[in-house]
């Protein structure tokens, strides 16, 4: 699929570019990257105000456990979509912050977003 296709070409030819070479749906591997109870919530405060350090995140979305937090954290740092900076103090500091490659899911969410609005009240 070409990256640059409008979304009415896509739509005009959605029956002959839905699938990839080996029959898979392309969203599929994006559905993956962002399942979990969490992911979405983290990316979501990571827009609000970032970058975040881990205390912060786990205040914000209560009742999260540190290692669900943490296991969320790692699979969002190995996506791209969460870059991890470590800070060499005492004590040590850890911020994370989207990724351009996160950043780029916003316009995706806040389609999302629009559909929600419209049809789930």
């Amino acid at each position: 699929m070409n990256p640059s296709m409008t979304y009415e070409e896509f739509l005009k030819n959605v029956g002959n570019i839905i699938l990839t070479e080996h029959g898979n749906c392309p969203v599929t591997p994006v559905v993956q990257m962002l399942q979990g109870k969490w992911k979405l919530q983290i990316i979501y405060e990571l827009c609000i105000r970032s970058p975040m350090r881990f205390g912060e995140l786990k205040k914000m979305l209560k009742p999260i456990t540190n290692t669900m937090l943490a296991n969320a954290l790692k699979e969002l740092e190995a996506d791209g979509l969460v870059h991890r900076k470590q800070y060499n103090e005492i004590p040590p500091r850890v911020e994370y912050a989207l990724t351009e490659k996160g950043t780029d899911l916003l316009p995706v969410f806040y389609a999302i977003s629009q559909w929600g609005m419209k049809y789930i009240p």
